[in-house]
């Protein structure tokens, strides 16, 4: 249906009676009853900011008023990093047994080997922090943080391939088309930001030597919600984001003026059609506006002290690194901004593991760690929210050839690790635990749905109170065909 034709429906006196004739007499009632009720506070009456909530949102108090999303897009290896498995050594090239593998679907990668040899890590594992979680050696610098991070060692999905499993993780259903996580706090909470967007996406470059999956908007898009709460794209080089600046003879006095009068004429359109995209248009107009001084003064960082940008590392000062972009999601959420979500790329290791998935830790460790010191010395890690993770995890066994010096691996969904800190959640915590293998969960699994539930419940979003009708149907960023619940074990 078109939205002007929603419009006229929405006109007609049947329509008006349906939606307001017992109402009329309720809220009159109410009036005379409890006009206390009926009277605005000044704190009410205030104008609203740029990206106000919904009303009743926040459902309930919330532990995090903002989440960093860190997505190590490609999948990284859970056995070579989180999930310790010291039996594998003895097991060297041996068959994986049939009764592990139990059927599972295989991509197309593997499903032709005539074999499935077990291919132990190479890397070494130790005892960190005060909990004693066992971290590989190619993460000494987040091991330094683990008393501040909770992390999960049974996440499970059903998508075996990158593109419909992102899909599935960041917007809740592996067919396009639905809004992403952030597009619905953006939805639901707005933000706190006037002149910067409430969701911003960026895409920092990787190390590992091959080319990488590619991202696709719908990752960060806003689906069938108002486009205005998709994220914004911050880039590495040239304008941070594109047509920021005026284009040469215009001056942000004539700049504001067009804003005014376009303005104006959308108002006139959104009177006669009723579609909110109209709405949605102006209040792009007017944030880009403001974005034009917020921006340029949001990724100038000489201001930022000398210790803070040696706690990030060297590459702190070369835009598109990863460590630069954890930088600007801290100045980004200490602006206001709801969502921050950076999407590092190329963990996909089916050949070569031993050359680059070191590359890629080198790319992230040092300035996660950063980002959560970062937050805690200035008091807002407790109301920041901080999730790590890819889409799936990886095989055992071994993807081509296995040497003990050189290995691959294949997708694997049943289980991985991803990790989270801050808004509410227990530092210091392990949840979950697989078989011998890292192949199968043991105990406490945790579905990707379940992951999306604890987000949402710790920034005090009912999951299933936060919908949006589409297609007949209510729709959720948990879906609809099957339950999910707020991973408990790791909330404080």
């Amino acid at each position: 249906m078109k939205p002007s034709d929603l419009y006229w429906q929405r006109q007609t006196r049947r329509a008006f009676f349906k939606s307001t004739g017992l109402a009329a007499g309720r809220i009159a009632l109410g009036s005379l009853m409890f006009p206390e009720m009926f009277r605005a506070t000044a704190a009410e009456a205030k104008v609203v900011g740029a990206h106000p909530p919904l009303p009743g949102l926040p459902h309930f108090a919330p532990k995090a008023r903002r989440l960093i999303y860190l997505f190590m897009n490609g999948a990284p290896s859970q056995i070579d990093l989180w999930d310790h498995k010291p039996k594998l050594a003895e097991m060297f090239d041996a068959d994986l047994p049939d009764s592990i593998r139990n059927g599972q679907r295989l991509t197309t990668m593997t499903s032709g080997q005539k074999r499935f040899p077990v291919a132990p890590s190479i890397y070494k594992f130790a005892p960190h922090g005060q909990c004693g979680t066992l971290v590989s050696e190619l993460l000494p610098h987040t091991a330094q943080i683990v008393d501040e991070i909770a992390v999960i060692r049974s996440v499970y999905t059903e998508a075996i391939n990158h593109d419909p499993a992102s899909t599935y993780i960041l917007t809740g259903n592996q067919i396009p088309g639905k809004p992403s996580i952030g597009a619905w706090l953006s939805y639901g909470l707005g933000s706190e930001a006037d002149d910067l967007p409430a969701f911003v996406v960026m895409t920092p470059r990787w190390s590992a030597k091959r080319d990488a999956q590619a991202l696709y908007q719908r990752l960060w898009g806003a689906g069938f919600l108002p486009s205005r709460h998709q994220g914004v794209a911050l880039r590495a080089s040239g304008d941070p984001v594109l047509y920021l600046n005026n284009p040469p003879g215009v001056d942000p006095g004539a700049r504001r003026t067009m804003l005014d009068g376009l303005g104006k004429l959308n108002q006139l359109a959104f009177g006669r059609s009723g579609d909110p995209e109209v709405e949605t248009r102006i209040a792009q107009y007017e944030m880009a506006f403001k974005m034009q001084t917020s921006i340029p003064e949001l990724v100038d960082i000489s201001h930022e002290p000398q210790s803070v940008l040696d706690m990030y590392g060297p590459e702190v000062k070369q835009p598109g690194t990863f460590a630069a972009s954890a930088l600007l999601a801290r100045r980004l959420i200490e602006r206001g901004v709801r969502v921050v979500q950076l999407l590092h790329r190329e963990w996909d290791h089916h050949g070569d593991l031993p050359r680059d998935l070191p590359l890629q830790c080198r790319d992230v460790d040092q300035a996660c760690k950063a980002l959560i010191l970062d937050l805690k010395q200035r008091g807002l890690l407790d109301e920041t929210l901080v999730v790590w993770g890819g889409e799936f995890g990886r095989t055992v066994y071994c993807q081509g050839e296995l040497r003990h010096d050189n290995y691959g691996r294949d997708h694997h969904p049943r289980c991985y690790t991803m990790w989270m800190a801050g808004g509410g959640v227990k530092g210091g915590v392990v949840y979950g635990e697989t078989d011998d293998f890292s192949y199968n969960i043991v105990r406490d699994p945790v579905h990707i749905r379940d992951i999306n539930a604890t987000i949402l419940h710790q920034m005090g979003v009912d999951q299933n109170r936060l919908t949006y009708t589409f297609q007949g149907l209510d729709q959720k960023l948990v879906g609809t065909e099957a339950p999910a619940n707020p991973v408990k074990g790791i909330l404080a």
